[in-house]
């Protein structure tokens, strides 16, 4: 493949924050004007640990300067991919291979002969659906297609309301609380039993895995600024238990991105999902956002077509990859 011989890949870190800086910045505009996201928190957030040499990872160089990275983290047996972006080539043709995918090359390559790693997760959401395969695919991965819908808030589309009220004499909505960690988790790793999702992220499998994913959620800015405000808690009237969550955050000072809508398989069918949206929707309405973003994967139809009746579209696509050894 031409970039192969065209470019150096080398360990990350080997580079610190001064000489990443740019290309990370790039990398925000392109997350600014492809997914409407702010990414400099993430920026910030990924320097810190560029300049503590903690990430495994590389970066391919090309006469000198810097033309891509990728890097991975670890949660026990498990490895994360945690990221890719490369500048566009300087060249192409038909046989070119992408930096992104000659970066992902060398990094599955060190997973996959690391004994201790037994499980490889992938869900990077900038690159476009199809073009990692030629990384992933050979190596073993199982691709799923995943999706980035948007809501736009505009005079020609007025509140969506659910005339589906039967929730309402069986639970009541509050905000979220710090206290509701232990048992957000027991909900997540119920409403995801048998799911796909549960394929893809495999901290859904567990209460304690859950619980890692949610403090992510709430305590890193990889999924936006975690809004409490917004975040929405459905809890039982007669026995407090949690029914449902909608978790919220800000990608952007005027954009929200749901983190996490789930709600337990005995309290379906009511209209809870919807009233939990619309719970959020109002709150983005009156405090003048552009709209609100979340992801779905395209085998959980039902979701999807929850979200179409509410008026969400697809902004773009991409795909999550696992493998187990």
């Amino acid at each position: 493949m031409a970039t192969a011989a065209q470019l150096e890949v080398l360990d990350l870190r080997h580079f610190n924050a001064v000489r990443l800086r740019p290309l990370l910045e790039e990398e925000g505009r392109a997350w600014s004007s492809k997914l409407w996201w702010d990414y400099r928190k993430s920026i910030e957030l990924l320097l810190g640990y560029f300049d503590a040499h903690t990430l495994p990872g590389y970066v391919a160089m090309e006469e000198g300067n810097i033309r891509g990275y990728t890097f991975c983290v670890y949660d026990g047996p498990k490895a994360i991919i945690g990221d890719v972006f490369a500048l566009p080539p300087r060249f192409a043709g038909p046989l070119f291979e992408s930096t992104e995918t000659l970066l992902l090359r060398h990094l599955l390559e060190t997973l996959q002969n690391s004994p201790q790693v037994q499980r490889i997760e992938s869900q990077l959401l900038l690159p476009d659906y199809g073009t990692l395969r030629a990384a992933f695919v050979p190596a073993g991965f199982k691709g799923h297609r995943r999706l980035l819908l948007e809501h736009i808030f505009d005079d020609h589309t007025p509140q969506w309301h659910s005339r589906k009220d039967a929730w309402r004499s069986r639970v009541t909505l509050r905000h979220w609380q710090d206290e509701d960690f232990p048992r957000a988790g027991a909900l997540i790793n119920l409403a995801y039993h048998g799911h796909v999702d549960a394929n893809i992220n495999d901290q859904y499998r567990t209460v304690s895995g859950a619980q890692r994913f949610l403090h992510n959620i709430v305590r890193f800015p990889g999924c936006g600024s975690f809004d409490p405000a917004l975040s929405r808690i459905a809890c039982d009237t007669r026995t407090g238990e949690m029914a449902g969550m909608v978790l919220a955050s800000r990608v952007r000072a005027d954009v929200g991105h749901i983190t996490q809508l789930c709600v337990l398989p005995e309290y379906r069918r009511l209209g809870l999902s919807h009233a939990l949206l619309d719970a959020v929707e109002a709150d983005l309405r009156y405090q003048r956002f552009a709209g609100v973003t979340l992801t779905v994967t395209a085998e959980n139809t039902a979701a999807i077509g929850l979200y179409s009746e509410r008026g969400f579209r697809t902004r773009h696509e991409f795909e999550a990859f696992v493998w187990e050894r």
